[in-house]
């Protein structure tokens, strides 16, 4: 079985991603790892090539400046990296996920468990989403609360979106893949950086759907977790589990006050969120989108 693992990054260090500690903590599973490097004004390919580990083969790209349909450029990006990859299984990862340590022998053996078993396309994980900071996860709908990430090679995919995979059975339509459980976490960090960066990367991610900066307003002075990060505190519970150890150096540099939940100033999406939990109290029902078909 040969496995690849593959992501996309672009500006990684100035937005703060913990793009290092992702790789890393993937590389165990891989036999290569394909990164596509968009072309950026930060240090983001340097620090890659200094990782040092020989499996990691590095994708120059350059993103479309004018591509601001719906985000569709990182779809664009995703996919260069994916169809550069060699392995009977692909690892998709993205650049603000990790995985545990404690859950890589469990994704080998259910890579091993299903490579000859057709009807198995994708194997899904689930997800811890942080908010705020570190201390902190979401237990809302709109978060997806299990998403697949290992994808099979050797069937034919595209995306629409960064964030999920298409089977193209048929020239005009996909589906999502069958999948199964890869029994293990993704811890995703991309909510819990420190409030400046995480200012910078909204707006960066707004003109890849809106082409408007303008539209989003600078940072005011001083601006604070609780400015940044305004969920609703009953959509948020206290992170119980461990943090990955690759992740111990970023958490530990990440600036700013305290994560503190309080009431949020709730629009149509968060009081469905709220009777969504409301409900998840009494019925064990899964109300987040799934990109795939539980096999």
């Amino acid at each position: 079985m040969r496995v690849s693992g593959f992501t996309f990054i672009r500006n990684g260090s100035r937005l703060n991603y913990p793009f290092i500690e992702s790789i890393r903590s993937a590389l165990p599973l891989c036999d290569e790892f394909v990164v596509a490097v968009g072309a950026g004004d930060d240090d983001t390919r340097e620090r890659i090539v200094a990782i040092g580990d020989p499996k990691i083969r590095i994708v120059d790209t350059v993103w479309n400046p004018i591509l601001v349909k719906r985000g569709f450029v990182l779809a664009q990006q995703k996919m260069i990296a994916l169809y550069n990859c060699t392995g009977d299984w692909a690892f998709y990862i993205e650049g603000d996920e990790v995985l545990h340590e404690d859950d890589q022998a469990a994704v080998r053996a259910a890579m091993e468990r299903h490579l000859d078993n057709p009807d198995v396309e994708a194997l899904w994980f689930d997800y811890r989403h942080f908010y705020g900071d570190v201390n902190w996860i979401t237990q809302t709908h709109s978060y997806y609360r299990r998403e697949a990430r290992i994808i099979r090679n050797t069937i034919r995919v595209t995306t629409t979106d960064s964030l999920y995979f298409l089977v193209m059975d048929k020239k005009k339509r996909g589906r999502y893949p069958r999948a199964a459980s890869a029994d293990a976490r993704l811890f995703h960090y991309g909510n819990a950086r420190s409030p400046l960066p995480m200012w910078h990367k909204r707006r960066e991610m707004s003109q890849l759907y809106t082409a408007n900066p303008e539209t989003y307003p600078p940072p005011f002075h001083g601006i604070t977790r609780q400015e940044a990060y305004t969920m609703d505190k009953r959509l948020i519970r206290r992170f119980e589990e461990t943090h990955p150890a690759v992740m111990a150096d970023w958490i530990a540099a990440q600036e700013g006050d305290p994560y503190e939940p309080q009431f949020g100033q709730h629009n149509l999406r968060e009081w469905r969120n709220l009777m969504g939990v409301r409900i998840n109290r009494f019925l064990p029902i899964d109300f987040s989108k799934k990109h795939f078909k539980p096999v």
